[in-house]
């Protein structure tokens, strides 16, 4: 892109600050969780079954957002390592719930203190009115983004 072009200012543009703040989120996230023997994905995958019991794989990938695959490839390994319980078959469909084992329990409590740990340094510098905007205004950009895109008007017919 040349100088005449207009692009988006990476100065002043809430998109990029938003991707720069999850980047440097994680990878704090990772610092702490590391000395665990784990990684973001594994930690949300054991905090979504906390809150979650019995989801599917699918369900899990969609809230920790990485493809079914991946998941898949995680919980196997959780399980494996005595973390989660799935069921041989499905009681239900071709779905196998997983569900947090006593050992997977104890792993995510430490795991919660560490992350929280980052959370609580993230908005050190920040009001508690501070936080709320930025809540509500993170909120609101979900919502925006979820909602289908509005199409632009037509041209204006000149004939």
């Amino acid at each position: 892109m040349s100088q005449g072009d207009a692009g988006i200012d990476l100065n002043t543009s809430l998109g990029y600050l938003l991707k720069e703040a999850s980047s440097a989120l994680r990878v704090a996230m990772e610092e702490v969780l590391r000395p665990l023997g784990m990684g973001v994905t594994h930690y949300a995958c054991l905090e979504l079954l906390a809150q979650r019991p019995g989801l599917s794989n699918s369900e899990l990938a969609r809230g920790a957002f990485v493809t079914r695959q991946t998941m898949n490839v995680l919980l196997q390994n959780l399980e494996r390592e005595g973390y989660v319980t799935r069921p041989a078959e499905a009681p239900v469909g071709k779905a196998l719930p997983a569900r947090l084992t006593p050992s997977g329990r104890r792993s995510l409590d430490q795991a919660t203190a560490a992350v929280r740990s980052v959370e609580v340094r993230m908005l050190s510098g920040m009001t508690e009115a501070e936080r709320s905007a930025a809540f509500h205004a993170l909120k609101s950009m979900i919502l925006s983004l979820a909602s289908p895109p509005t199409p632009p008007p037509p041209p204006a017919d000149r004939g």
